[in-house]
């Protein structure tokens, strides 16, 4: 997610056009409204739905459940990663004890 100084760009999301404005990369916020717009697109082919309010909650609805699964995930990795570390120091804690 990379940061610059840029402009609003013009995106197209859902066959409406939007700017978007902010600090993020030109290409970066292209990527995004790509990311929606497949969404909304992926779920009005499922929905047979074709009001565009409709879809983009839909479509936010389902990006949510994304990042939440994702957030999730990554906790317990974390969670995985700090247990293997404090298991480690407690290896070497003793592993120092006994050179001592």
């Amino acid at each position: 997610m990379a940061r610059t100084e840029s402009g609003p760009i013009r995106v197209t999301i859902y066959d409406q056009e939007y700017p978007m404005g902010g600090q993020l990369d030109p290409e970066y916020k292209r990527k995004l409204a790509q990311y929606v717009d497949e969404k909304m697109r992926s779920i009005a082919k499922r929905t047979q739905t074709v009001e565009s309010l409709r879809l983009a909650v839909l479509a936010a609805l389902n990006i949510a459940d994304e990042y939440h699964q994702l957030k999730a995930r990554h906790e317990e990795l974390e969670k995985d990663a700090a247990r293997r570390v404090d298991e480690c120091s407690e290896i070497l804690d003793d592993l120092l004890k006994q050179a001592v």
